[in-house]
């Protein structure tokens, strides 16, 4: 017989990827205004269009927030990890690959890259918010490693995982989310569906949490390193990549019994995130242009709190309050360049702290302004506590124009 058909909210990679395997489908989206068909023969249709008593599964895009009125009308809601690893679903996988989740606010990218890296030989694969939709992923994989934002936990009520890996979280998202309290509930979900056996590396702050799973608590690296035998001093990984790095080897160990310090120093990392550059006068130039929160940003302040520090700072600060960065930001030596939606608040607050700044208003400027000051005995750091969107396609091409102001400098 067939299997129910799937509603799909918004037209983007997860739900596009579902209906390529499982549709045709229906898609509902804002940014359609008429009804048509796609190539794959799938429908899409205006948002407003949509009527409950004529679908039975809707699954949405993960990103597309709680306050939707597409979420808020769905009645047989399902997330793309309920979809596939859940219970109730048609779709469900009926041999299950072993699923590790990776979540938290900063280092979740990085750390499921690792943990890939590790484990490929033993069969593994790499997706969720990393880029591959579940869809997409081999169901005969032996081993799923999947990056899970907290955007996904959300709308998940069933799927669990076999392990998972929660990094350090901090206020994050808190214009979808709504407050901190919904945001680190989303995260701690996965804790109340896991069973005896399973394993879970959380941080301290949660070592209360009822769950059935066996929990490995950290609050800092040592934690980690002491627990699982690792010697950090033949780890190449420093600062937030050295916590990264210890996640992974510390599902290696749980699994395999093994530590492989050469395969985990063979791994390399991408560039956007504390990517270290010169300029032709010898002067050090980073781009952590990935640092869309305030936790990444003081996790490369701290980097090189050493240094005098040319901070590059703003865009959109997603709702966060930005005071607990300016308490941070009295500890260190350091001038900040101001662009993006939040210029302004960040200006007032660096006089309310004394802190110097220029309103560059944009990368270009930026770079201009900090160039006229910087030494060798200094850094740059575009570090910025924001996503990109509000001037940019993504934090990538911001990374990349400024990389390219760089060259362009005489």
């Amino acid at each position: 017989m067939p299997k129910t058909p799937i509603t799909l909210f918004g037209y983007g990679l997860t739900t596009k990827a579902i209906a390529k395997h499982y549709g045709p489908s229906t898609f509902f989206d804002d940014n359609v205004t008429k009804p048509f068909k796609d190539d794959d023969n799938n429908a899409l249709k205006p948002s407003q269009e949509f009527n409950p008593k004529y679908s039975v599964l809707e699954v949405p895009s993960p990103g597309m927030p709680p306050q939707h009125p597409l979420i808020s009308s769905a009645t047989n809601l399902m997330s793309e990890y309920d979809l596939f690893l859940g219970q109730r679903s048609p779709y469900t996988l009926q041999e299950k690959p072993f699923n590790i989740w990776i979540s938290g606010t900063n280092g979740k990218t990085t750390t499921t890259q690792m943990l890939q890296h590790l484990l490929a030989e033993k069969g593994s694969l790499a997706g969720g918010n990393i880029g591959t939709p579940l869809a997409d992923l081999d169901s005969q994989a032996a081993i799923w490693i999947l990056e899970t934002s907290s955007f996904t936990l959300h709308y998940t009520n069933e799927a669990s995982p076999n392990i998972y890996l929660l990094l350090p979280i901090a206020p994050d998202h808190l214009s979808w989310h709504g407050s901190y309290e919904e945001y680190y509930k989303a995260k701690l979900k996965p804790l109340a569906t896991m069973k005896e056996g399973e394993v879970a590396i959380v941080p301290k702050a949660f070592a209360d949490t009822e769950t059935d799973a066996f929990l490995i608590t950290y609050e800092n690296e040592q934690d980690l390193a002491a627990y699982f035998g690792i010697d950090t001093t033949k780890v190449k990984f420093k600062g937030a990549f050295l916590l990264d790095a210890l996640m992974a080897m510390g599902v290696e160990k749980v699994l395999y019994d093994t530590i492989d310090y050469v395969k985990m120093n063979a791994f390399e990392l991408d560039p956007h995130r504390q990517e270290e550059l010169h300029d032709a006068q010898g002067r050090l130039w980073v781009n952590d242009t990935k640092a869309t929160n305030i936790d990444a940003t003081l996790a490369a302040l701290e980097r090189y709190k050493a240094q005098h520090i040319h901070l590059i700072l703003g865009g959109d600060d997603k709702g966060v309050a930005l005071e607990p960065l300016f308490d941070a930001l009295d500890r260190y030596d350091l001038e900040l360049y101001t662009l993006g939606s939040n210029e302004e608040r960040l200006n007032a607050l660096a006089t309310a702290h004394n802190i110097r700044y220029t309103s560059s208003k944009t990368i270009e400027q930026a770079v201009t302004d900090i160039a006229a000051a910087h030494t060798k005995e200094s850094v740059a750091l575009l570090s910025p506590a924001a996503s990109s969107l509000d001037q940019f396609p993504s934090y990538a091409v911001r990374g990349e124009r400024f990389k390219a102001a760089l060259k362009n400098l005489s």
